[in-house]
């Protein structure tokens, strides 16, 4: 099944590529995201494929729509890429005093682009509660990464979360 849960992923696995390719530091090129695009088409044409002859268990109908629904989910991880690249500078000094004692460039490439992803959707994205955000980091970390690293990102996600609910929740000074 196609979920947003897929666009997450995607945008991770695109963050990770434009993070390092230095070439990539100033745009997103489309022919990159073309690239992207066509492979991860690829794979889920292939995936459906394998389900049709057998291979793997046959989808129920509801199922075969979600995977037709890539497009719905590429515009959900191609929203991520776009506002994730086009303020990263923004979101790495933001995010920053919370990694306590760390950098941004001392994180492994995933960890750093799973904060990323997390810090901008937890900025941009008000119809998505905090702890989904952050689970779902934690559990793509766990995916690409260890756990190990999942456990740091889990508590500057959880540290950033809550510092930007209290200011949120402030009132304003007159």
């Amino acid at each position: 099944m196609v979920k947003r849960r897929n666009g997450r992923e995607w945008a991770l696995q695109m963050l990770c590529q434009l993070d390092l390719n230095p070439e990539f530091q100033n745009e997103i090129p489309e022919e990159a995201l073309h690239a992207f695009w066509k492979l991860v088409k690829g794979e889920e044409s292939r995936a459906l494929e394998e389900q049709e002859y057998g291979i793997i268990p046959l989808l129920t109908s509801d199922e075969k729509y979600d995977i037709r629904a890539l497009p719905r989910i590429r515009a959900f991880a191609e929203e991520r890429i776009r506002g994730v690249w086009e303020s990263v500078a923004e979101i790495d000094s933001t995010i920053e005093p919370y990694l306590e004692n760390w950098s941004f460039y001392r994180l492994g490439t995933v960890e750093r682009n799973a904060i990323r992803l997390a810090v901008w959707e937890m900025l941009n994205a008000s119809d998505i509660p905090h702890p989904i955000i952050i689970n779902e980091a934690v559990d793509i970390t766990k995916y690409y990464s260890s756990t190990q690293s999942s456990r740091f990102v889990n508590g500057v996600l959880d540290r950033f979360s809550k510092s930007l609910l209290e200011k949120q929740s402030a009132p304003e000074s007159k």
